[in-house]
This record gives structure tokens, C-alpha cells and sequence, in this order.
């Protein structure tokens, strides 16, 4: 932990990586690869907060395998990606600034009926997406996941991305088997957290052993599931020890929630139920609509909201790690590098206003224009934007 940071806008060192400041822009599923390609649009998305002065963008995500996609329209990481890819990362870095994939496997979160192949959870279970059961894998289905996520971290730096980041969070795949609510498993991938955790440490060390230090590797890592039964922190800092003695990753981010079962444990602010239960069709519209008090419940947004859990990380742990939820001003970064966090990322504020980091810089009492009224969780089933925010033809 370095507790001498003091400049949040000065260059930076991510493992291998020199970014050009400490602000991240955090990765935010984008709904604009149609049939899994990479679009102007998609490249007009990143392109945007790169001008706007963040240090790094993060394209979300790239799936490692078929039924890792949480639908059919996201980019599936292979050799046919590399070239389209590499045009993203062309444009943001001719922007100033680095790009980093978030790769991941979308586990129980998957849609499987949209995929076409049966989503992958821990233990079997319904999904009321696909409206079909999941698939339980064995150890040969799980090995083939860990080389996934090495291959794809290989193909990423091909496409010139300067960064992974794995997504060990929010009830994916990983985050599936780290809970002990929906990982029921009696075999060396269940029971034990040691067990639990096995697959989050065998696929940090594979990324690491297939890319060496040819790009960053980091990982987005739950804190806390906000689900009765599920992870919470005290195995999760165990979680991080464990990644931390690993010595594969280059940082931590660190959030929480469910996607499953508690998303508004991350998001914070309004819950958009009526938005939400629009956007799905009969019967699943109904029953969302009946349980939306359950699953979109409403927590209050403020400042740094996550401070208090990431503290424990913080105290405990010595690798760089990386702060998110509710930094929009220069006064939450600050209070970021004060704790001893080395980077920090956001993802609504500059949905919002991409070019919130250049005001920032220009302006140290500038401030977000994000209300939280969290519409913009909507718009990811078909683009995804701020419905406040007007954008100019062409534009993202």
C-alpha cells in the first residue's frame, strides 16, 4: 500500500503499464457489437471518455466462451475479433489513453436460450432468463474455462489492448463458485472457500503465465454478494489474500452486489423496477414486475459508497488496489488517494458526460451531472446510454 499518493491526475504504473493518470473507466456492458462485432459505435463509446482524459477504458466485456456471452450479440473473444478489435484500440489510444478488455465468463447470468447453449453454474439450477435449467460442469468443462481465459488474454494483447481485467464479481461464473448460496458442490471446486476459490486463483495464474508481462492483468472481485447466504467479506479478504500470495495480478477492483439476485447493492440510487420489467416480455415481465421491491431494491447513493468495505481490503492487503462506487468530483478521488488506494474507476458519471475528467482537470470543483436515477441500467438490453444525456449524431 503506498499512502504517499497524493495526485490522482499524475501518470501512474499498472504492473507493466504506464497510464497517464489514476481514473479508470470502468467497465459497463455497452449493447453495441450486433452479432458480436466491434462497431464505430462500440469504438465511439470508448473513444469518448479517452478524449475526455481518463487514464484507461474498459471494453465490456469479452466473453471466453460460447456460453460465457450473457446473449448472442456480445463479442465472443477468437482469432476473427483480433483485427476488429485492434481498431478500438487504435482509436483510444490515438486519443492518449490506455484500453484495457474485461474478459469473463458469464456463468448462471448467462442467457442460455439467447446463446444457444445452456448457461454454466456451480450447481444446477433455473434460470429464469433461458427459462431452462443450467449446466453443472465437470472438471474437463472447468479446465476448458481456465485455458479460455489464457487464450483470450493472449488474443487481447494481440489486438493491443494494454490490459485484462477478469471478471471474479457480481455472480458470474467465478463469483458463482466463490458463493456458497449457489455453489453446493461436495468435489474440490465446492465446500471449503479453498475449494471455492480454486477456479478464481487457476484462472489469474494462467492469464498470467500466457501473457506474461506483455500487458496488465487485473480483477474485479466482490466484496460482498448483499445476498443472505452468499459471499461475504470476511472470505472475500480471504479471496484477495489468496490472489494477492498468487502474485499474478497487477491490482484489484473491488465492488459488490449480485447480478442474479442483488444488483442495486452496486449501483445505488433510484430503482428503475417499472424501466426494467418493460424491457422483458410476458411471463418474465410479470413476475418481474411482482418481485421488483425484491430484486431492485433501493439502497442511497453518496459519495465513495464502497469506502467502508474496500477499507477492510485496504488495511489488510498490500497490492494495488482500485476504488470504485460513487467517485464523480476531484474531493472523491482525493479521498481515494488519502486512504491509500492507487487508482480509481467510475462508469455512470462519464456515461453522463465523457468529458467529465477534462472539466475536472480544468476545474477542480467541477462535479458529475449524473442524478443516479440509474435509467441508464436499462438501455443495456438495447445501447447503452444516459437517457438524460442528448448525443449528437454519430456520437457516443
Amino acid at each position: 500500500m503506498n499512502g504517499s499518493i497524493t495526485n490522482v491526475l499524475a501518470p501512474a504504473r499498472l504492473g507493466p503499464l504506464l497510464l497517464r493518470n489514476r481514473v479508470i473507466k470502468a467497465a459497463t456492458f455497452e449493447a453495441r457489437s450486433p452479432g458480436g462485432a466491434v462497431t464505430d459505435d462500440l469504438i465511439d463509446y470508448h473513444r469518448a471518455p479517452a478524449a475526455g482524459g481518463v487514464g484507461m477504458t474498459t471494453v465490456a466485456y469479452c466473453a471466453v466462451s460460447p456460453e460465457g456471452r450473457t446473449e448472442r450479440d456480445q463479442i465472443l473473444m477468437g482469432p476473427d475479433v483480433v483485427v476488429q478489435l485492434r481498431r478500438l484500440t487504435d482509436a483510444v489510444h490515438a486519443e492518449g489513453a490506455a484500453v484495457c478488455a474485461q474478459l469473463g465468463h458469464a456463468g448462471p447470468v448467462a442467457n442460455g436460450a439467447s446463446n444457444g447453449v445452456a448457461a454454466m453454474s456451480p450447481s444446477r439450477l433455473f434460470s429464469p432468463l433461458a427459462m431452462q435449467a443450467t449446466h453443472r460442469p465437470d472438471g474437463a468443462d472447468l479446465a476448458r474455462v481456465v485455458d479460455d481465459h489464457a487464450r483470450a488474454a493472449v488474443l487481447a494483447a494481440d489486438a493491443g489492448f494494454d490490459a485484462v481485467e477478469l471478471h471474479f464479481a457480481h455472480n458470474y461464473l467465478v463469483s458463482a463458485f466463490l458463493s456458497p448460496l449457489l455453489n453446493r458442490r461436495r468435489d474440490s471446486y465446492g465446500g471449503a472457500l479453498a475449494n471455492r476459490a480454486r477456479l478464481a486463483r487457476e484462472i489469474a495464474i494462467a492469464v498470467r503465465e500466457a501473457v506474461g508481462d506483455r500487458i496488465a492483468v487485473t480483477a474485479k472481485l466482490s466484496m460482498d454478494d448483499g445476498v443472505p447466504g452468499g459471499l461475504r467479506i470476511a472470505e472475500s479478504l480471504q479471496v484477495g489474500r489468496w490472489l494477492q500470495d498468487d502474485g499474478a495480478l497487477d491490482a484489484l477492483q473491488l465492488t459488490v452486489g449480485s447480478s442474479l439476485l442483488n444488483p442495486m447493492f452496486y449501483f445505488r440510487g433510484d430503482a428503475p423496477r417499472n424501466e426494467f420489467a418493460r424491457t422483458f416480455r410476458p411471463p418474465l415481465s410479470w413476475a418481474l414486475i411482482s418481485a421488483a421491491r425484491f430484486f431492485l431494491r433501493r439502497y442511497p447513493f453518496h459519495e465513495a459508497y464502497l469506502l467502508d468495505h474496500a477499507r477492510q481490503f485496504r488495511r489488510e492487503l498490500s497490492m494495488p488496489l482500485i476504488l470504485l462506487g460513487g467517485i464523480t468530483s476531484k474531493e472523491s478521488m482525493d479521498l481515494a488517494m488519502r486512504e491509500g488506494f492507487e487508482f480509481v474507476a467510475m462508469a455512470r458519471a462519464l456515461l453522463r458526460d465523457p468529458q467529465l475528467l477534462n472539466r475536472i482537470q480544468a476545474d477542480a470543483e467541477a462535479v458529475s451531472l449524473c442524478i443516479h436515477c440509474n435509467k441508464c441500467m436499462v438501455t443495456i438490453f438495447e445501447r447503452t446510454r444516459c437517457v438524460l444525456r442528448t448525443e449528437p449524431a454519430g456520437v457516443s
